[in-house]
């Protein structure tokens, strides 16, 4: 690791502490809601009713909406009171406890479900905009990519660590006669386990850098909102941090799209089992990892706008294979484009915001660009739940759907100049900066 690209005072072992929590959660989000658990929800709890695609999407929407609706107290919170790593490790708690309830979702159990998913989730999603907001502290402005990437990419392996895990335990259990309502569960404490364990070093080693400010200018929870509204009102002083905020919605609504239902059109379009669909987002997240991390040092040097553009054409490619895909061999090259573009994307988007965003608020406007992506989790979803449940099944036509989110998306990145935008931030001077 090179020290240039290090913030002063940054040592070697806290970027990788911090990176460790991307190691650590990546496994709730692959086993949970990409491979494992919501093909489990269909075709299990659900016992693949009509609407059963459409319900898990419904939960999953009302997750983020709440993280839509406490995101903004969390960070303007986190800000006054230097409490990121405080809200960090909450957040933790609730995600670790939430994944491990969902042992208890056997067949018929739908509330159970519901209830231990949205509670994992938001958690999972809560924690996800304060392990972001840090980043800034960590990184020189011009290798916000490069420190964005390790952390993606440490990632990926993270969730491949966790999906091996389960993948062993669960080719095991289908040897001995198991079924999913049997192995499924025990995957889940498998996934809660691993990632309590893994978060350890970001909570002995990751230091809180922001100064709390003064008792009598810390803002209620009520203030919160007020201070949201302000903040979107200045917002308008940074029309390319604006732009791309609604760039995010649509293209994070084809992404988030993928990543919760892949393991369902696996199943139901292309007639996966559990231990072939598990494989498939084994070998997804190896090429997620190396999109991310030779992208984090490709996009410091072209852009990151040129880098998020040339992923979301990648992305345009993988929905046209996916849904024209006859075979397994064709829809498992679209799984691994989608893969390299996953990867690379993500990265790229947060370091993107770190960019744009005013530095005495970057975990305000760090909750910002939580809040799109968790409406854009609300917008895509939904509307590949609804399209199924209309259509009374047709995946295909749900996939070829969720396109049209990245071709609006790459249309408004265009506007979007990460430069003008960098030097409207560094030059900004916002109320009630600490």
């Amino acid at each position: 690791m090179n020290e240039k690209v290090l913030a002063p005072g940054v040592a070697k072992r806290e970027v990788w502490a911090w990176a460790m929590y991307d190691f650590a959660n990546s496994g709730y989000t692959t086993v949970v809601i990409t491979a494992v658990f919501n093909a489990y929800f269909v075709g299990v709890v659900a016992s693949n009713a009509p609407w059963a695609t459409f319900a898990w999407t419904l939960a999953l929407s009302a997750s983020y909406l709440l993280i839509m609706v406490t995101a903004p107290l969390i960070g303007a919170h986190a800000d006054a009171r230097a409490a990121k790593k405080r809200w960090l490790l909450a957040t933790t708690i609730g995600c670790v406890l939430g994944t491990a309830g969902l042992y208890f979702a056997g067949p018929g159990g739908l509330v159970v479900a519901v209830l231990f998913l949205v509670l994992s989730n938001y958690c999972f999603g809560s924690g996800e905009n304060l392990i972001a907001a840090f980043l800034p502290e960590l990184a020189e402005g011009d290798s916000l990519g490069k420190v964005s990437g390790w952390g993606w990419s440490l990632g990926y392996l993270g969730g491949l660590f966790s999906l091996g895990a389960c993948l062993t335990y669960v080719t095991w259990a289908q040897g001995q006669g198991q079924g999913a309502a049997e192995f499924v569960p025990v995957a889940m404490l498998i996934t809660a386990t691993l990632f309590a364990l893994a978060s350890l070093p970001t909570f002995l080693f990751l230091r809180e850098r922001a100064t709390p400010l003064a008792a009598d200018r810390i803002p209620g929870f009520g203030a919160a909102f007020e201070r949201l509204r302000e903040t979107w009102h200045h917002s308008r002083l940074f029309p390319d941090m604006r732009r791309f905020m609604l760039c995010i919605v649509f293209y994070q609504a084809g992404i988030q799209t993928v990543v919760a239902l892949a393991a369902i059109y696996a199943e139901q379009a292309m007639g996966f089992q559990t231990a072939d669909t598990i494989k498939l987002v084994f070998l997804v997240n190896v090429t997620a990892a190396i999109g991310a991390f030779t992208f984090g040092y490709m996009e410091d040097r072209i852009g990151h706008v040129q880098a998020i553009q040339l992923t979301l054409v990648g992305w345009i490619v993988m929905v046209l294979l996916a849904w024209g895909a006859e075979g397994a061999t064709m829809f498992w090259v679209a799984a691994n484009i989608a893969g390299l573009c996953l990867g690379a994307s993500q990265s790229a988007a947060r370091a993107l915001v770190g960019a744009l965003a005013p530095p005495a608020r970057h975990a305000e406007f760090f909750g910002l660009w939580g809040l799109a992506v968790k409406f854009s989790s609300v917008l895509g979803p939904l509307t590949y739940g609804a399209v199924t449940w209309i259509t009374g099944g047709n995946h295909r036509l749900a996939i070829l759907v969720t396109g049209v989110y990245f071709v609006i998306g790459l249309l408004i990145l265009r506007g979007v100049d990460a430069q003008r935008g960098h030097r409207a931030a560094l030059e900004s001077e916002l109320p009630d900066q600490a």
